[in-house]
């Protein structure tokens, strides 16, 4: 019997980083994405987020790929925000996502990050943790 243990931190936004997802609504949004990975096989060991973004810690299955986990839960939760009319306009997702290999000794800061997700984004912005992911990608192209 194989024993595999990937995990992944992924990071996605809605589409032009509306604020859709306060309060009940992103708690609504989390739990049915939770429900909804059980039923396609995909373990979310953690998952939280803020207004207009959402950070969720995954291990992939032998067979599971980012981008196919990423767009079954995107798509899917996508469809059933529409559908229950949880937003007075159309929600999307941003087509694009973050994420990045984790290592087991970095999994309990990183629950623990998701988990303060709310008292996170009272003192640093979403946008000023994109601009040091993306700052931490020119060095690394740098390099290359």
């Amino acid at each position: 019997m194989s024993y595999i243990r990937i995990w992944i931190h992924c990071v996605w936004t809605t589409k032009a980083r509306i604020p859709y997802l306060r309060d009940q609504i992103r708690e609504d949004v989390i739990s049915h994405i939770r429900e909804n990975a059980k039923l396609k096989g995909i373990y979310v060991d953690h998952i939280n987020g803020y207004h207009e973004h959402l950070h969720a810690l995954i291990s992939l299955g032998g067979k599971q790929n980012t981008s196919d986990i990423m767009q079954k839960i995107k798509g899917e939760s996508s469809f059933w925000i529409n559908k229950n009319k949880l937003t007075r306009l159309k929600f999307e997702w941003q087509d694009d996502f973050y994420s990045v290999s984790i290592g087991m000794p970095q999994l309990d800061n990183l629950r623990e990050y998701i988990r303060n997700q709310v008292q996170h984004h009272q003192k640093v912005s979403f946008q000023e943790e994109l601009d040091k992911i993306i700052e931490e990608y020119k060095l690394i192209k740098m390099r290359d």
